[in-house]
């Protein structure tokens, strides 16, 4: 059983996962009944599960208390629109060892199945691949909850785990898998081989879903998913029932949408959530929401993936 009493998922399924966006009210405050309703929105679409708290979460602009106060309202959310064994994962990287841990706790008691974890970067010159992977196993040992390891160059001061870095830390029994957003596809082939069977690696962007189903990945976890979770889901169908020309032809076009998110960042995927959905714009400061004429360039850029998605949703 998970902290909150309710369900336990060990080994997660695979599929396609979203690190939903934060909501932010005009003053700041973290909007909660906007995480609730896109939380359902997700959930309703089809999509395997949720990750609060990753790189398009928002996650450094948040308090310890906002972080849980999300993830408790997308899991609130999920089960109240009937779908209690929907995982969601934590984000919960930190600087240090101690604070990891702390926020891996407070997120298996806010009702989260598992814990996506970044290396720590900041003092990265100092921190010895020995001390490295004693970070990671000490928070495997501690958290109420499995750990996946979160692969994030972009986002860890150009720190990148190797594969044999992986599967060292692989063998450890509460550590249930990665993501991959280095884009390294042999490194994911290696990874997925060298792995215990119950291990899931995921590829970490929505532009190369095909090619991490191809070697032998077990599904993404994708910001642009936020937009079109049916475009998504329907590139890993297609997959998986032999049909790999029409998978390619529809990874052309995820591919497209997500350079609009990766160029964009998530201040990208919010504007095109507001302009598309009708919510969801606001980042914190410093971060803004972008000019007029840069919002209409961004609607322009999701249009196509936009255009796929709303024909999936009618057809569902």
């Amino acid at each position: 059983m998970t902290a909150n009493g309710t369900h336990k998922l060990n080994p997660l399924p695979k599929g396609v996962y979203v690190p939903t966006v934060a909501f932010f009210q005009p003053n700041e405050d973290i909007d909660l009944a906007t995480t609730e309703k896109h939380a359902t929105y997700l959930a309703r679409s089809g999509v395997t599960g949720l990750v609060t708290q990753g790189s398009n979460g928002e996650a450094v602009h948040l308090d310890r208390e906002e972080r849980k106060a999300i993830t408790a309202a997308t899991r609130r959310a999920v089960d109240a629109a009937g779908y209690p064994h929907m995982p969601v994962i934590a984000g919960c990287g930190a600087a240090s060892t101690r604070e990891t841990i702390q926020l891996c706790q407070d997120s298996g008691a806010a009702g989260a199945d598992a814990v996506l974890v970044l290396p720590p970067s900041y003092y990265k010159a100092l921190v010895s691949a020995e001390a490295l992977h004693a970070h990671f196993i000490a928070i495997a040992d501690a958290s109420p909850v499995p750990v996946l390891i979160y692969n994030f160059p972009g986002a860890s001061s150009g720190l990148d785990l190797s594969s044999d870095d992986i599967l060292a830390l692989a063998k450890h029994p509460n550590i249930i898998g990665c993501k991959l957003t280095c884009g390294n596809t042999g490194k994911l082939a290696r990874v997925a081989a060298g792995s215990k069977p119950e291990f899931l690696t995921f590829g970490g962007s929505a532009d190369f879903t095909l090619q991490t189903l191809i070697a032998g990945g077990d599904g993404i976890i994708g910001g642009t998913a936020n937009l079109i979770p049916r475009s998504c889901l329907k590139l890993v169908e297609l997959y998986g029932s032999g049909k790999i020309e029409e998978a390619q032809k529809l990874q052309a076009i995820v591919a497209r949408a997500d350079w609009a998110a990766i160029h964009g960042g998530f201040i990208a995927v919010k504007s095109a959530l507001q302009s598309y959905r009708g919510y969801g714009a606001l980042p914190r400061r410093p971060c803004v929401v972008p000019t007029e004429i840069a919002a209409a360039g961004i609607h322009e850029e999701f249009r196509e993936g936009m255009e796929l998605e709303g024909s999936l949703e009618k057809s569902a």
